[in-house]
């Protein structure tokens, strides 16, 4: 529980920390989490936030691994209020005038999170990354745009903030195009069947950002039986290969290290 202040007040955000062994410091990966869903149950909101698999990819690199949990949710104090509905018990809005809001109070969670971490003295302020997952994915890359000064990567899996198989705004487009003050290298991850996001308006998103100054490289893999393209960020075997890529030629640890 790490004490943030954000909006004019301090509060204790959760902050699941991996690490090799050593003092450091290392490079390190800031990964954001995604929504609950649709929003409408509220016993998802406290659950842990945890990414196993993504931060024994990075750890058995040579990387530390922080992932902030923003307010009100995995244990972290504060009110948990990221674009809902005026009445909650429906879940977020998918006007623009709701949800773009929410993302910006998302944004300014993470910004305070961000600043912290890069005082922890395990941390290398020299090689900070940036990524999520989901809503975590799309607010990396317009947190990038808008803060680009020290993030040597940014690493988007299935990014979006608005569902839209269920949405029909353009809120995703806005937040991605805000990722266009980013100038460096970013990597985008989808999966094929997300049952939030196709890949077409994945893609489009793409094109939006790029249209707007950014530059990267979008991948899309068919998700494992069992599992759906939303998920994988749980299974290093689909991206891994294309992580390390980008890693290398962003010259940051990518190799994992010898036994």
């Amino acid at each position: 529980m790490v004490p943030v202040t954000v909006d004019g007040e301090t509060v204790r955000l959760a902050m699941r920390v991996y690490r090799p062994g050593g003092d450091g410091p290392f490079p390190t990966l800031v990964f954001n989490h995604g929504s609950t869903g649709t929003g409408r149950d509220p016993a998802r909101f406290g659950r842990p936030i945890d990414f196993p698999q993504l931060a024994a990819f990075f750890v058995s690199r040579g990387w530390a691994v922080v992932m902030p949990a923003r307010r009100g949710r995995g244990g972290s104090e504060g009110e948990y209020d990221e674009g809902f509905d005026a009445d909650r018990k429906h879940g977020y809005a998918c006007e623009a005038g709701r949800a773009i809001p929410g993302a910006d109070r998302a944004l300014r969670d993470i910004h305070a999170a961000m600043g912290t971490i890069r005082d922890m003295p395990f941390v290398d302020r020299a090689r900070v990354a940036i990524g999520g997952q989901s809503r975590g994915g799309i607010l990396s890359v317009a947190y990038a745009g808008a803060h680009p000064t020290g993030l040597k990567a940014v690493i988007n899996f299935v990014g979006g903030w608005s569902g839209a198989l269920r949405c029909p705004t353009d809120v995703n487009a806005t937040l991605f195009r805000r990722g266009g003050g980013y100038r460096g290298d970013t990597l985008w991850l989808y999966g094929e069947a997300d049952p939030y996001y196709t890949i077409a308006h994945s893609r489009t998103n793409f094109e939006t950002f790029q249209a707007a100054g950014g530059t990267g490289a979008f991948f899309e893999f068919p998700p494992p039986p069992g599992s759906d393209g939303h998920e994988i960020v749980f299974h290093p075997s689909l991206w891994g290969p294309a992580l390390e890529d980008y890693l290398r030629r962003l010259a940051l640890p990518a190799a994992p290290a010898s036994p």
